[in-house]
């Protein structure tokens, strides 16, 4: 065995086979995928890629479900969670609470993906192996309880495979294999990895804004492949702020994707974290925050999140 995966937990684990050989099989048709290509396919990709990884992850199962960052009517809560099964990730049980769980313990024990157990456990091993994937696990469950009440999540949680496959089906009748290979198993495949880096990437490579006691760093280019999820240093420091890129330079098409609901009435109480408008509250112009007695930004932990009018 190689020596970078000679300490990875990945490799202590039992697999999970299922979940192992699915994945498998979607990295072929992956491969597969990049002989049958054409302009209309790679486009229906990019547009698929952010209707599952930006409007049903970022925007749905992240910001809204796990963090609660903002308010939504329920039928844009549920069709944004339709969205978020089209990548491949679970249902909104096992997504929200284990996402819940690694705030609760990042880098500790009981998160269930830090790269402290190795670079290929907090990348994909922790899904590969031993029993993450059981999201009807009794220490999963108390993270989710109002999802739990409610008969949509339970039911979508149980049929997560249906949509993404109901989609497949339609894929393949209007445009043939092409576009059943690039819009569901290239496609899901370049998701996956992306969503994966956030939780091995952003915490082992970037830079640091705020002294979070855990490894989260803030990635510019997890953040492009992620819509934003990417700047994950400012999302532990303010895990309930809608908008994750708190600089005008740092790309957060998700926050933007919010903003955008906000100004037709879909989205009210937005929870957003202004890192300009703050420093200036706090500190005075062009100083930056003090930091307090045991080294962390004081404008960290008060004042965490500002109105939604305060864009």
């Amino acid at each position: 065995m190689p020596r970078i995966f000679a300490h990875d937990r990945t490799f202590r684990q039992p697999v999970v086979w299922l979940t192992t050989l699915t994945m498998v099989a979607f990295h072929i048709g992956a491969v597969v995928a990049l002989f049958f290509f054409s302009w209309q396919a790679f486009l229906l990709m990019i547009v698929l890629l952010w209707v599952a990884g930006g409007l049903g992850i970022g925007v749905g199962y992240h910001r809204l479900l796990t963090h609660r960052g903002y308010k939504t009517p329920k039928w844009m809560e549920y069709l944004l969670t339709i969205c978020a099964t089209f990548a491949l990730e679970g249902g909104p049980i096992f997504w929200v609470a284990t996402h819940r769980q690694h705030h609760q313990n990042a880098d500790k024990d009981g998160d269930p993906h830090s790269p402290r157990e190795g670079g290929f456990w907090a990348h994909i091993g922790w899904l590969l192996t031993g029993k993450t994937m059981h999201n009807d696990s009794a220490n999963l469950l108390p993270y989710v309880p109002e999802l739990r009440k409610d008969r949509f999540h339970v039911w979508i949680s149980r049929w997560h495979w249906a949509p993404i496959t109901a989609l497949g089906i339609v894929l393949l009748a209007i445009g043939g294999w092409k576009f059943l290979l690039w819009g569901i198993f290239l496609r899901t495949v370049v998701g996956l990895h992306s969503t994966w880096l956030v939780n091995s990437a952003t915490h082992m490579w970037g830079s640091r804004r705020f002294p979070t006691g855990d490894t989260s760093r803030n990635s510019f280019w997890v953040a492009l492949l992620t819509f934003g999820e990417g700047w994950h240093n400012n999302h532990h420091a303010h895990p309930q702020s809608s908008r994750h890129g708190l600089a005008w330079y740092e790309f957060d098409l998700n926050w933007y994707a919010i903003v955008a609901f906000r100004m037709l009435g879909l989205a009210w109480d937005v929870k957003a974290r202004n890192l300009h408008a703050d420093r200036e509250k706090r500190c005075g112009p062009g100083r930056e925050p003090l930091p307090d007695r045991n080294g962390s930004d004081l404008s960290a932990k008060n004042g965490e999140l500002t109105l939604s009018g305060q864009f």
